[in-house]
């Protein structure tokens, strides 16, 4: 868990070094390539789990502002944000959950990457198959849903399953999950019909890309105070992300 923490910590302290861009295509790519995109674009933007399994109960309300960061790596990155690619993108998000009854729960969540045209929503329901107590552990299932929103060239979405198993040790809540992340982009505008983007390509426009990825996760939630947490948790799914996030429990 230490490792955890100091790679989140390293990670965004580069990232929040870099500068956001527009995902405005200046050159073409192909096929390849940008299946290479949208499988990196799934572990940037999809939904992330950032809680334990445990459910918030009939009344309980969680909302937070959570900050997820990961390293670009590839030439379609710099294709993707007219040549100008940062080393590290950053997203910040705000998040709410609410509970239902029968130990499910319900949340929201939007993000805007800041100096570009990046927008996120997405949307998440769980359910608590065993709630936890003092013995037993908490064990959930999620479904998540995400997707991209300003962006004029590209369609894309991501949905995701996974389980999550949960122990907390009084303020400390260690937890880890797998699960399974689909992830669909799809070109559109001036990339799938400028002759100079279709050259990229061979001719041809790019086709739509319909990725599915295992994805693994594990966190830490640290409850100092009454109704506040901080959670740290690092995905990989096709490439580590690490995220951050301040919740405030009701």
């Amino acid at each position: 868990m230490r490792r955890i923490l100091a790679a989140l910590c390293v990670s965004l302290g580069l990232a929040g070094n870099a500068s956001a861009t527009d995902i405005a295509f200046s050159s073409g790519l192909t096929q390849h390539a940008f299946k290479s995109l949208v499988e990196d674009a799934g572990s940037a933007l999809s939904y992330k789990n950032i809680a334990p399994a445990s459910p918030l109960g009939l009344l309980g309300f969680d909302v937070g502002a959570e900050m997820t960061a990961l390293r670009l790596n590839g030439a379609y990155w710099d294709a993707a944000m007219g040549g100008n690619a940062p080393p590290a993108l950053v997203v910040p998000k705000l998040r709410a959950r609410k509970g239902l009854p029968f130990s499910m729960d319900f949340g929201l969540m939007y993000a805007m990457v800041p100096s570009s045209n990046v927008q996120l929503l997405g949307a998440e329901l769980s359910d608590a198959l065993l709630d936890g107590g003092p013995i037993l552990p908490a064990i959930g299932l999620r479904a998540t849903y995400t997707r991209l929103l300003g962006v004029k060239e590209m369609d894309f979405q991501t949905a995701g399953v996974d389980a999550t198993i949960s122990k907390s040790f009084l303020i400390v809540t260690p937890y880890v999950g797998a699960g399974v992340l689909w992830m669909d982009g799809k070109a559109k505008g001036r990339i799938v019909t400028d002759a100079a983007f279709l050259a990229a390509n061979g001719g041809a426009p790019l086709k739509e890309e319909t990725v599915w990825a295992p994805r693994y996760f594990g966190g830490l939630k640290i409850s100092p105070f009454p109704l506040f947490g901080i959670t740290a948790e690092v995905e990989y799914s096709g490439l580590m992300t690490y995220s951050l996030k301040l919740g405030l429990s009701f």
